[in-house]
């Protein structure tokens, strides 16, 4: 482990969990591991886990009491309806000048992470955000590609850019400043999910950079993910209410931004609903003219996938059931 720098904390490390006992290790030595000139925090918090991710922090927090700053719920907070956990209770206790995202199944790889990405944003104030490219490791029978790699090379990411991406951006590679978060908007708060919010935040401050190197892991197909979870019970009601919630976002974004970015808001939202289709194989709105843009801008293997089942929907059942048995 890399010995942590003293002085004012430069960056604070927000990080959530909940029941990631096979992977919290990896993420907690991922942020020890850092190489910096600064100090750093990690704020963690736990939402009452039911197996041993709690006891695994505080082993961790025991060993760098001065580093690992956790809260560890006895009562979980989410059921409670406190869904974006990390502004409730990560955000407002950082004493950093920058954030550092990471949850708790995912793990940084590169020890000069956070020293690269704080050069960047010390060497460029009017830079709202900085991020980078990840490693995807499956879990269980996940198959999907093997990187995040929203763009081809490292270069400036206008605001336009990050509200209507055509890929998604890790959210272990975001850094953006503390300021940012001291008050979150109302279409933060209602979010389903944390990250976007906290991109088109950044967007309404200007530019990012993205870093063209995978300096983490991206898990997919853990157990208690959130796109895992979307996957249980009625997929289809989850994925129309969360459609519905994310263009309530996106209004709220709208509003707030002064429909400085009407007109990109409106094709994110149409783009939100494509993907929703492409996640529910609904290929009578996929394939239809009205989204073949869309279409298009997905990846060569999404777009040989779905020609396949479409086609020769025999063949894919075969290929699919043979891939499953070679992962049993």
């Amino acid at each position: 482990m890399a010995s942590v720098s003293r002085g004012p904390v430069m960056v604070s490390i927000c990080c959530i969990t909940y029941n990631q006992e096979p992977y919290i290790r990896a993420a907690l030595d991922g942020f020890m591991s850092q190489k910096t000139s600064f100090a750093y925090e990690v704020l963690i918090h736990d939402d009452a886990s039911t197996d041993r991710t709690a006891d695994i922090i505080r082993e961790y927090a025991a060993r760098y009491p001065d580093v690992i700053k956790p809260i560890l719920q006895s009562e979980n907070q989410y059921s409670r309806g406190f869904t974006n956990i990390s502004g409730t209770y990560n955000f407002p206790r950082a004493a950093g000048r920058y954030i550092a995202m990471c949850e708790g199944d995912d793990y940084w790889t590169d020890s000069r992470k956070l020293q690269k990405q704080v050069d960047f944003m010390e060497a460029h104030p009017d830079c709202s955000m900085v991020f980078h490219s990840a490693k995807i490791r499956t879990e269980g029978r996940a198959f999907t590609e093997h990187r995040m790699r929203p763009y081809r090379r490292s270069r400036k990411i206008s605001p336009e850019e990050i509200i209507d991406k055509t890929s998604g951006y890790p959210t272990a590679s975001l850094m953006f400043r503390t300021d940012m978060v001291r008050e979150l908007p109302d279409f933060y708060v209602k979010a389903p999910i944390a990250d976007i919010p906290l991109q088109l935040m950044a967007a309404a401050r200007g530019w990012a950079y993205y870093m063209d190197r995978p300096m983490c892991v991206y898990r997919l197909g853990g157990s208690y993910s959130w796109t895992e979870l979307q996957k249980q019970g009625n997929r289809e009601e989850k994925s129309r209410k969360y459609y519905l919630q994310m263009k309530e976002m996106y209004r709220g974004f709208d509003e707030t931004t002064g429909r400085r970015f009407h007109k990109v808001i409106r094709r994110a939202v149409r783009r939100i609903y494509f993907l929703t289709k492409v996640n529910n194989r609904d290929y009578r709105v996929v394939l239809s003219g009205e989204y073949r843009e869309f279409y298009r801008e997905l990846s060569l293997r999404n777009r040989f996938f779905i020609r396949l089942e479409t086609g020769m929907p025999g063949l894919y059942r075969f290929l699919f059931r043979l891939y499953h048995m070679g992962q049993r």
